[in-house]
């Protein structure tokens, strides 16, 4: 009975010769006309979406060599070619949208991981059912109307595809998708921010995910030992012999000192931009180049390299929102700091301000709460938002104030002038016109946090602050410095983490302040630099922060890449076993 075509006649009449060469088609496992038409549209509405959505030909062939691969895939188990693309057509367009919906709520697509993310307790459920409850119903019933679709496609399709077919089929699928992925190369650093994409970034996520169950944890860590050390213990109080001094942190967006590289010639009046208190020039390693700017963030905000988490490192922020302890503001706050962040972009931007908010950080003034006019405006413009915000808050309170400000004026594109009617120095003879930009860009920078240290002087004579700013990473004028050619783009300069195109800088400095001994190592990683400022402002320091005071010393200013690579292993397990990272 289940091999019945819709052609045959009731009562078992005589059969027209369509029909009969349709029946003998069938019987030689192909589909019916019935079921070929509706194979027909499906595959043909899956193959107009990814040419439309999903970018470049190269991933639109990865996206769609995926998709028939699993239509295949089923096909081979159920022999019913309509029921498989009926099936997998109503999972293509769930994953649309839900990454729509995402990208709208928390500027950011689906990954793979968010299936194991958001089931994996009780907790993320409840938050997803508390406050997205709207979305959880929308889903459920998208889930419902695929089944039911599911369903109708099983009942009606009644012919059945002999398996070499669905061989055939995902073999050349597959092929498809193989020559799509190696084509498109590695994903872009944004590509989970793009408007598309969707159904192509879902799929390229699995390879991490898959990665990241079967290692146990997002966080590359040493195995749990017969013998486990000591956990470590949060702040939960924290005594100081005097008010400690108003930490004001900078983020310099694509800062980089110009004399890292020889042979550019610059105005070296911006020198002193980058040395500290103590006269030098700090080197900082950071993770990334040309973009990217919150793996640098996280890094120094939780004192945890991002490379430890492999291909899941540019979603760290979005997967360990609620499941970090003993971060930097989180120390600062058990010291009676009120923390301040001055962000450039919206809040939501990389679900920054979920991530914020879980780590210590609760009030945040983004673009729109500042009112800037553009995406990037000039850093004088966030400066004195900031020093507004410090004068209400000494108006107030006498506690002290973590203020951290984050700038953008010197963020690309440098095929542009900015700020055209300002007269500085960028370049000298013969330097390439987007280098020459920077430059321009650096010398501004210089100018406006000058006139903020002065304001800063002048405004509050009696209080004490230390500054904190550093580089998150070069910009990419750098490229054809660095040996790549001038249309590189930032995602594909490849470099080995130790390359000269991951060293900015951190310059620590003091108002009314003295500034303690820094490192005397010539390159710090990014992970430290969170502690240092903690120890800059003569704060007591976590059991964490201890441990990480002792791997700058035993290894040389290295983090994830230090020589004795188990160190960090094991401190990363003690970070899991004490409960200061949930990374599953």
């Amino acid at each position: 009975m289940s091999d019945q075509s819709f052609d045959t006649p009731l009562g078992g009449a005589s059969r027209s010769p369509v029909s009969t060469a349709l029946r003998r088609l069938a019987g030689r496992g192909l589909p019916n006309s019935s079921s070929a038409w509706c194979a027909a549209v499906l595959a043909t509405g899956l193959l107009v979406y990814c040419y439309q959505y999903e970018g470049q030909p190269a991933n639109a062939l990865f996206a769609a060599g995926v998709t028939f691969a699993l239509v295949a895939a089923s096909t081979f188990v159920t022999r019913r070619l309509a029921f498989s693309l009926a099936v997998v057509g109503a999972i293509v367009a769930i994953v649309v949208w839900a990454a729509t919906v995402k990208r709208h709520t928390m500027n950011m697509v689906v990954h793979a991981y968010d299936l194991f993310f958001y089931l994996s307790s009780w907790s993320t459920f409840s938050y997803l059912w508390n406050e997205q409850r709207h979305l959880v119903l929308g889903l459920l019933g998208a889930c419902a109307v695929s089944g039911a679709i599911g369903w109708f496609a099983w009942r009606t399709d009644t012919t059945r595809i002999a398996r070499r077919w669905s061989v055939a089929a995902f073999a050349i699928a597959t092929l498809f998708a193989v020559a799509g992925a190696a084509t498109k190369g590695e994903r872009r650093h944004m590509q989970f921010n793009f408007e598309a994409l969707y159904v192509s970034s879902f799929y390229a996520s699995w390879g991490e995910t898959i990665e990241t169950l079967w290692r146990g944890s997002m966080l590359e860590a040493a195995r749990r030992g017969p013998d486990p050390e000591p956990k470590f213990a949060a702040l939960s109080r924290c005594a100081t012999v005097e008010k400690p001094p108003h930490i004001i942190m900078i983020h310099q967006e694509s800062l980089v000192p110009p004399g890292q590289f020889a042979g550019l010639t610059y105005d070296h009046d911006v020198d002193p931009l980058f040395r500290s208190q103590d006269g030098r020039t700090h080197k900082l390693r950071v993770e990334t180049y040309g973009g990217a700017s919150w793996l640098t963030e996280f890094s120094i905000l939780t004192g945890v390299s991002t490379q430890a988490f492999g291909g899941m490192r540019q979603f760290v922020q979005t997967f360990l929102v609620n499941r970090l302890t003993d971060t930097l503001p989180q120390n600062l706050a058990a010291c009676g700091y009120r923390n301040v962040v001055y962000y450039p972009l919206l809040k939501n931007f990389v679900s920054n301000d979920k991530f914020y908010n879980s780590i210590g950080l609760k009030e945040i003034f983004d673009a729109k709460d500042q009112k800037a006019k553009t995406a990037n405006e000039r850093d004088r413009f966030y400066f004195d938002n900031a020093l507004a915000g410090v004068e209400s808050h000494l108006a107030k309170s006498k506690d002290p104030l973590f203020t951290y400000i984050l700038t953008m004026s010197a963020h690309w594109p440098y095929d542009v002038a900015f700020e055209p009617g300002e007269t500085v120095p960028g370049g000298g003879p013969g330097t390439p016109p987007e280098m020459h930009e920077y430059l321009r860009r650096l010398s501004l920078a210089k100018r406006d946090y000058d006139s903020f240290v002065a304001n800063i002087k002048q405004r509050f004579p009696d209080e004490r602050f230390l500054i904190v700013h550093y580089g998150d990473h070069q910009p990419t004028a750098t490229r054809t410095l660095l040996g790549f050619k001038d249309e590189t783009e930032a995602e594909d300069a490849t470099m080995a983490s130790d390359a000269p195109g991951y060293l900015t800088y951190f310059a620590v400095d003091g108002i009314n302040y003295t500034v303690p001994p820094l490192p005397v190592q010539d390159v710090v990683d990014v992970p430290y630099l969170g502690m240092l400022i903690l120890q800059s402002a003569g704060l007591p320091l976590s059991d964490a922060n201890k441990e990480r005071q002792r791997l700058l010393e035993l290894c040389n200013g290295r983090n994830y890449g230090c020589v004795k690579h188990g160190a960090i292993m094991a401190f990363h397990r003690r970070l899991i076993d004490s409960g200061l990272v949930v990374a599953r």
